[in-house]
């Protein structure tokens, strides 16, 4: 086996583990994104000669209906809290600095008033997938939402019946372990007057003795 022939058998060169690049293929893709991009300057300028602002092309068949929010929005969860953040990260807005940071729009917000009226934008909802328009519900999905709504509420009352017991085991647990400390503290007490009561009276009858047979100290 000569030395340019690898362990395989195939002919092997000092550059035989780089990647090869389709060049035409990345042409044609460097060719397309400056048609697009010379397309997208000339729809900025016309919108700007009308006095509108320009807005990038979006599918609305490809989105979702818009829904109610599933959880409460969490605003104070960094109250008190500090964040090391480098200075480079963020200009402006865009980037992940100080403040409320949106990871869909990739933008921060130094209030949370202007963190919700950005999650309520319409930028923030096509960024996550949402048209912004509501469907309108019918009957059946009043049933359904009414029957959810139930079932939350009697999981909820379950979970903190389960609560409650717990706590209330908790409770009698710790009292009667102090009622076991009180028990035994009165014990020890009575122990130690029993001893003490008991050594007086010896020191009684002796003194009592001595006198009766007139020895006098």
């Amino acid at each position: 086996m000569s030395n340019k022939d690898s362990a395989y058998g195939a002919p092997s060169s000092d550059t035989a583990f780089r990647k090869q690049w389709d060049r035409e293929e990345y042409a044609k893709k460097a060719a397309d994104e400056e048609a697009k991009r010379k397309e997208e300057s000339k729809a900025r300028y016309e919108a700007k000669l009308l006095g509108k602002k320009w807005h990038a092309p979006v599918d609305y068949s490809a989105l979702e209906a818009t829904t109610s929010r599933s959880s409460r929005l969490d605003v104070a969860s960094m109250v008190g809290k500090t964040t090391i953040v480098t200075s480079g990260n963020a200009v402006g807005k865009r980037g992940k600095g100080a403040g409320f940071y949106c990871s869909d729009c990739d933008l921060t917000f130094k209030d949370n008033l202007q963190l919700v009226e950005h999650l309520n934008s319409k930028q923030h909802l096509i960024a996550t997938g949402q048209s912004g328009e509501v469907t309108r519900a019918n009957v059946e999905d009043v049933r359904q939402r009414l029957r959810m709504l139930a079932h939350r509420k009697r999981v909820q009352a379950e979970e903190e019946r389960r609560a409650w017991q717990l706590d209330l085991g908790e409770r009698l647990k710790e009292r009667e372990e102090q009622d076991a400390k009180e028990r035994e503290e009165k014990r020890r007490k009575r122990n130690e007057k029993r001893r003490r009561g008991g050594g007086d009276g010896i020191k009684q009858e002796d003194e009592s003795w001595e006198g009766r047979l007139g020895i006098i100290a």
